[in-house]
């Protein structure tokens, strides 16, 4: 009838539903906190676990020729497992990464501390400063870092005029230690920022009222500092371990036959080689192992962030 409101039915079915999810945000604050993140997982889901399920299902493949054989086979995880090389360039890659992410967080936490407790003004500036020389391209760094650790690079060239040494320390370029050395000034920034953040939400009052209660500041640092910060460390030593263990292009530029990484295998596999079902096997094993290792970090890294708090 003319003169009478009457709801439409789609409005009338929508209504109870919008209600109850309105109710439901406001009471769960986990509900709230997946729909802001419902755009970053889908976009998650479509960029990683995708991917992922490829090479999952290419790693049971055979390659024949510029084709691929889809009949499911474990082959190529024999292959994987009987080869030694493989092991061996595995257990390399993770103590190389480990390394450098210990190396990393080690020079990268002053640096942090300092910003967070010692800089009043213009932080801003400050940590644009620090993100500043990685502006550049990954690709120049490293051949800085090859500029630098050259047979007649920067430090050879010191050390001779200085009459340290006679001739050029070979040690320095080709090497582990040059891949390690490059990759924790490469991924520095990535260390910094989180550890930064922990440290600049600690209550200032905590470490006020520590002294008042007689610590001294080695003891005001272990007991507040470091168990407060834990959870930015936590998160850079997994910023740096994560990607750094599959790079290839700096054990490529710096490492020479004794710095190869396990990430150097796979990029043969996929281009010169040519066997992209070998390649995507040894990509699931080190996805693995990488997962593996976080996971039990994590659990370690609680475990004692609880004993110590």
């Amino acid at each position: 009838m003319r003169g009478q409101d009457i709801p439409m039915p789609n409005q009338t079915a929508l209504l109870p539903n919008t209600v109850r999810f309105r109710t439901l945000l406001q009471r769960s604050e986990t509900t709230r906190g997946f729909a802001l993140l419902s755009p970053t997982l889908l976009i998650m889901t479509v960029g990683i676990l995708i991917p992922i399920g490829i090479l999952v299902a290419m790693s049971f493949w055979t390659q024949v020729g510029f084709d691929f054989d889809t009949t499911l086979t474990t082959k190529n995880y024999q292959l994987a497992m009987d080869r030694p090389i493989y092991g061996a360039l595995l257990r390399r890659s993770l103590w190389m990464s480990g390394m450098a992410t210990i190396a990393t967080v080690i020079l990268s936490y002053p640096m942090a501390y300092f910003v967070a407790f010692h800089i009043h003004r213009n932080k801003m500036m400050w940590i644009v400063l620090i993100t500043l020389p990685f502006w550049t391209s990954y690709l120049l760094r490293v051949f800085a870092w090859k500029v630098v650790l050259g047979y007649q690079g920067v430090i050879n060239s010191a050390l001779m005029a200085l009459g340290l040494i006679d001739a050029p320390l070979e040690f320095l370029l080709y090497s582990q230690s040059a891949v390690v050395i490059t990759l924790a000034h490469a991924w520095a920034a990535f260390a910094i920022l989180p550890m930064y953040v922990s440290l600049e939400k600690i209550d200032k009052s905590l470490l006020e009222a520590a002294t008042d209660l007689g610590d001294g500041p080695v003891a005001r640092f272990l007991r507040i500092t470091l168990p407060l910060s834990l959870p930015g460390v936590i998160s850079a030593c997994l910023l740096i371990f994560i990607p750094t263990t599959g790079d290839y292009i700096t054990p490529t530029l710096l490492g020479g036959p004794d710095g190869a990484m396990i990430g150097n295998l796979i990029q043969k596999q996929f281009g010169a080689v040519n066997n992209w079902p070998m390649g995507a096997t040894l990509s699931i094993i080190l996805i693995l192992s990488i997962g593996a290792i976080s996971l039990s970090f994590m659990a370690f890294a609680n475990f004692v962030r609880k004993r110590i708090s």
